[in-house]
């Protein structure tokens, strides 16, 4: 389980595609700390790591989760936000995230607005609950939503997360994995179940 609150940047130096699979080798401050079958989530999405040095390490993405991220688009030089799983007596400082990408959404706009910034972030399918003031994840960052529709939804970003995540390199038209309010999913899922 991760909380949204993003450690460390990571980029990805080295792509290596087997079959269906592609294997990232992401560098970053955090790899000497990381160890082989610890579950990292990259830009939302949990991976396990299956190599590490001083450096880098490694993870692998098949094509299901190929399929429901945007990792697919992924290029040398990419970067990327990182979370390690939280600890058992650790602070719960944003939302319960599981790293389980839900759908990709895209940026349809983004403003300056004197000291911090407003996001519109579109995507296609409508069966998603949002909430107004609620939690959603984006690449991996534990946000609060509003100006929620149907299809989208608006994010403002304070300076610090502009900074300390991958929000500042993003561009109107990017593409982002978002991750719905998992209490939220469960809420849905028990209501369909009694009409």
């Amino acid at each position: 389980m991760f909380t949204g609150i993003i450690e460390e940047f990571g980029e990805i130096t080295a792509i290596d595609r087997e079959k269906n699979n592609i294997t990232f080798t992401v560098s970053s401050a955090l790899a000497h700390e990381l160890k082989v079958d610890q579950s990292v989530a990259h830009n939302g999405v949990c991976l396990t790591v299956i190599e590490v040095d001083q450096n880098t390490h490694k993870v692998t993405a098949i094509q299901e989760t190929l399929d429901r991220s945007n990792l697919s688009s992924w290029e040398k030089g990419h970067r990327v936000n990182l979370e390690r799983c939280m600890l058992n007596n650790g602070r719960f400082d944003g939302h319960i995230v599981q790293g389980h990408v839900d759908t990709i959404g895209k940026v349809t706009s983004k403003e300056d607005q004197n000291g911090s910034w407003k996001f519109r972030i579109e995507y296609e399918s409508t069966e998603h609950v949002m909430v107004e003031k609620g939690s959603i994840t984006v690449n991996g960052i534990s946000l609060t939503c509003f100006e929620c529709r149907d299809n989208g939804f608006s994010i403002a970003i304070i300076p610090y997360t502009m900074d300390h995540t991958n929000m500042g390199t993003l561009q109107i038209g990017d593409r982002v994995n978002l991750e719905f309010d998992i209490v939220g999913k469960y809420v849905q899922k028990m209501m369909q179940a009694h009409r």
